[in-house]
């Protein structure tokens, strides 16, 4: 009987993994790159493949930039960090670093790994949590973009800002309350023992970029199918009713899932919804989206996913519907 022997040490199994299957599949769109412009030739398909290009060229940037972040926090910070920079007490931290947003321009796309990184790194997860939702909400630049995009409505600013935050924090403070560990799964990442910080640095940047990326894509192909099954006219009737026109736009926020530095200029061109629909669209769309879903399913695990976007997607209609009555 023949005994099967452990590999050499050093050497490991390796199957077909997600950077063998992208090479594979740009060797293929090459090579049939010809019959491929025959296809996509009709206005629908044209008009998908424009939504899917944009999306991803609007998220990549980021999605790279949190990655970045992710393995600087992961290789460089020490965990003695956090304990010092944030309040020891899980309540007070959540608003604590749902302001560290104010501070961090970023997209939804690079919040997600950052959070994932401060959770490896010992913060609590409802304040790493919290600050997923706020960063790419409240930072400077989404808010300059708003002013830009709404200059006769300034107090949408204001809005944007009290809604989003409002959220931020008391999704934070709901899972100090309700949530659980074994909800979150963290991807596992390969150790580096005796590797240096620039080698662990260069790697952990490849492990996310690929294990994020493809969330991405998927969410954008999505995002794409959405864009162009769903009719114009259906918004043209939506328009009319207060209550479904709230309820579409948050819903037409997650199908798009357009970056929160754009977001508010499509909001601004929406000029047959009032005032607190649009500001619901702004609330909703950075915190719930079908990439933003697809990563944080890749990032945190399908379990947390799952019960998380759509308590989020919950409060911040509830939120920003409030916010539009009493400031709007």
């Amino acid at each position: 009987m023949t005994l099967l022997k452990d590999p050499p040490a050093g050497t490991e199994r390796r199957g077909i993994g997600s950077v063998e299957v992208l090479a594979a599949v740009l060797i293929l769109l090459v090579i049939f790159r010809g019959p491929l412009s025959g296809v996509v030739s009709g206005p629908r398909l044209q008009t998908w493949t424009t939504v899917f290009v944009s999306v991803l060229v609007q998220a990549v940037p980021f999605l790279v930039f949190g990655v970045l972040l992710s393995a600087v926090i992961a290789v460089f910070v020490p965990s003695s960090f956090w304990a010092r920079a944030l309040p020891r007490r899980p309540a007070l931290a959540v608003p604590a670093a749902s302001l560290a947003g104010v501070v961090l321009p970023g997209c939804e796309c690079g919040s997600v790994p950052v959070a994932g990184s401060l959770i490896r790194r010992g913060v609590t997860p409802a304040a790493a949590l919290a600050f997923l939702l706020a960063a790419p909400a409240i930072n400077p630049i989404v808010l300059t973009a708003t002013a830009v995009a709404f200059p006769g409505n300034p107090e949408m600013v204001l809005a944007r800002a009290v809604a989003s935050l409002a959220v931020a924090v008391l999704m934070g403070w709901l899972w100090l309350r309700l949530g659980r560990a074994d909800w979150i799964r963290l991807p596992h990442r390969p150790h580096h023992d005796g590797a240096s910080k620039g080698e662990a640095f260069w790697s952990a940047v490849r492990h996310d970029v690929v294990h994020a990326g493809g969330f991405l894509v998927l969410g954008a192909a999505a995002a794409a199918t959405i864009n162009v099954v769903v009719p114009e006219s259906w918004l043209q009737t939506l328009a009319s009713y207060p209550i479904l026109s709230i309820l579409a736009l948050a819903v037409l926020a997650v199908l798009l899932s357009i970056c929160s530095e754009a977001d508010a200029f499509v909001a601004a061109s929406l000029s047959q919804f009032s005032l607190t629909s649009r500001l619901v669209f702004l609330v909703v769309g950075p915190m719930v989206d079908l990439k933003l879903i697809a990563m944080q399913t890749g990032i945190l695990g399908r379990a947390f996913a799952a019960r998380f976007a759509p308590a989020t997607f919950a409060l911040a209609v509830l939120a920003g519907t409030l916010t539009g009555l009493v400031l709007l």
